[in-house]
């Protein structure tokens, strides 16, 4: 049975060079109140130091003061392992700076690999990542010059070239849940995801590890067996933690996010459109706008952050969201995924799975569709998603969504910083132009390869708040132009490179 201790107690048992893993996706399922103790303890001892962790999604919080980041930020972390760092903007400046040894991998290799782990296997074969930063022709995984080891190989299986990646080999789980029973069973009623919790712990019960787990409350009835996430046998701690919030950052819980209150798609459409904030960027409105016209009724899609938020909210509004599927990489199917600080859950979700089987999901072709962000675009078609020089972001569930859906829909504005238009009768007006232009004769970084495109044959749809492009078989094809556009002026004379125009342009 588990030991109930203090959250300073719990973390007392880490030691220095402990190889830690945990749940977090950004600020859901964040164990925040384990990290303050953990945080205290080092301040205090200069202990535990050397420590490895591996979190699948990122670490949360956006706020550089983050809990969740500060273990990094004192230096007791020698090496990170996640697969997006936007939400921890102090560590990503530090790897930036080459303080600090990090990777980046894809969201669903590294949630398949915990799984592998769990089951005692040294590393997962997939396809993901071919042709991309992630592969070991390119090597952009390894963050800077401290960054060394290497965690993909390349293998050949019958003839085909595949990616071989290391699962992690797990210490201490940190992990966040709602509730347990008296029997220590693990349960996450409340929360709007379950991410790997149960992989995890296996993985690290497995290696003879520590899994620690913070919980609200401990409750009396047992859990249905059906209910417990993680059964008492794989829980070494428990911390009672009732000050925990569903939501880093956010002090009222919403039981909307976890289906403690459902919802039918009319009600939902109807509290989008009462509670919706108002988009006060035109640019990017009309950009969801015009990529919300790809959906068609019993598509099932991925929506990502930024821009493509804004496409769940155009299809509620339109009516379209009941004869769709939404899904998020977190694990929901059906309801309306949630933008901002609570990016990941998803508002009256129909089902909650673990993230490996979602991917499993993705991995498969099972969206039809998707809509996601883009930093740069090629001649090529290529899309650098994730890298800027300046401002480390990560890969997250990029590659994953886009490498095996048969449509993506990459959404981003013409430009970037200080691009201002106006709706007018006349139509669509560029009134003051971006400073950095969002298409270049070369990526800095691949997150999407358009050869990957052709030999997968997908659909690639390129769309911005004043044309869309399509991927033909050389690279950029200009399809469509909004209504008020000049061709020539606010499109062709400012790309670096030339695009065929399709014949048949059409102006919407």
């Amino acid at each position: 049975m588990p030991q109930f201790l203090t959250p300073a107690d719990a973390v007392g048992h880490i030691k220095d060079g402990d190889f830690i893993i945990m749940n977090n996706f950004l600020s859901l399922t964040n164990a925040e109140q384990l990290s303050i103790a953990l945080n205290q303890r080092f301040r205090e001892t200069g202990s535990p130091k050397h420590l490895t962790i591996y979190c699948p999604a990122g670490l949360g919080g956006w706020d550089p003061h983050s809990e969740c980041e500060e273990i990094v930020c004192m230096g007791a972390v020698d090496t990170l392992i996640c697969s997006h760092y936007g939400s921890t903007p102090a560590t990503a400046r530090m790897i930036l700076d080459n303080e600090l040894e990090a990777y980046n991998l894809p969201y669903g290799i590294m949630s398949h690999a915990i799984r592998a782990s769990a089951a005692g296997q040294p590393y997962v074969i997939s396809d993901v990542g071919l042709n991309l930063f992630v592969d070991p022709r390119y090597r952009g995984y390894q963050l800077n010059a401290r960054s060394g080891k290497e965690m993909v190989r390349e293998i050949y299986i019958d003839g085909k070239r595949r990616l071989q990646y290391d699962t992690p080999q797990p210490d201490v789980a940190l992990l966040k849940a709602s509730a347990c029973d008296e029997m220590g069973n693990i349960s996450m009623e409340d929360e709007p995801m379950c991410g790997d919790m149960l992989s995890i712990a296996q993985a690290v019960h497995r290696r003879g590890g520590k899994v620690i787990v913070q919980v609200k409350r401990k409750d009396n009835t047992p859990r249905r067996p059906i209910e417990v996430m993680i059964p008492a046998v794989l829980v070494d701690y428990i911390c009672i933690c009732p000050e925990q919030t569903q939501i880093q950052g956010m002090e009222d819980d919403n039981p909307r996010l976890s289906g403690g209150q459902p919802m039918t798609d009319e009600e939902l459409c109807a509290f989008v459109e009462k509670n919706a904030t108002a988009e006060k960027d035109l640019a990017r409105v009309l950009t969801a706008r015009r990529a919300a016209r790809e959906l068609k009724p019993g598509h099932v899609v991925n929506i990502g952050v930024g821009v493509p938020e804004l496409v769940g909210v155009e299809a509620a509004r339109s009516g379209l969201l009941p004869r769709i599927t939404l899904t998020v990489e977190a694990g929901s199917m059906k309801g309306l995924p949630v933008g901002g600080r609570a990016f990941g859950a998803t508002m009256a979700p129909q089902s909650i799975c673990s993230t490996a089987q979602q991917f499993d999901f993705y991995d498969g072709g099972g969206l039809d569709i998707c809509f996601i962000g883009a930093l740069e675009i090629d001649a090529e078609g290529n899309v650098n998603g994730h890298y800027n020089p300046k401002k480390l972001s990560g890969i997250g569930g990029f590659i994953n969504i886009t490498q095996f859906t048969h449509k993506v829909v990459f959404c981003t504005t013409f430009s970037a910083g200080g691009l201002e238009v106006a709706e007018t009768e006349a139509g669509v007006q560029i009134v003051h132009e971006g400073h950095f232009p969002k298409f270049v004769k070369r990526v800095n970084a691949l997150s999407f390869s358009a050869l990957n495109a052709h030999e997968n044959g997908q659909e690639i749809v390129y769309v911005t708040e004043r044309c869309v492009f399509r991927l033909g078989e050389k690279g950029l094809v200009l399809t469509d132009v909004a209504r008020g556009i000049d061709v020539e002026r606010d499109i062709l004379r400012l790309l670096p490179f030339p695009v065929e125009v399709a014949t048949d342009l059409r102006v919407y």
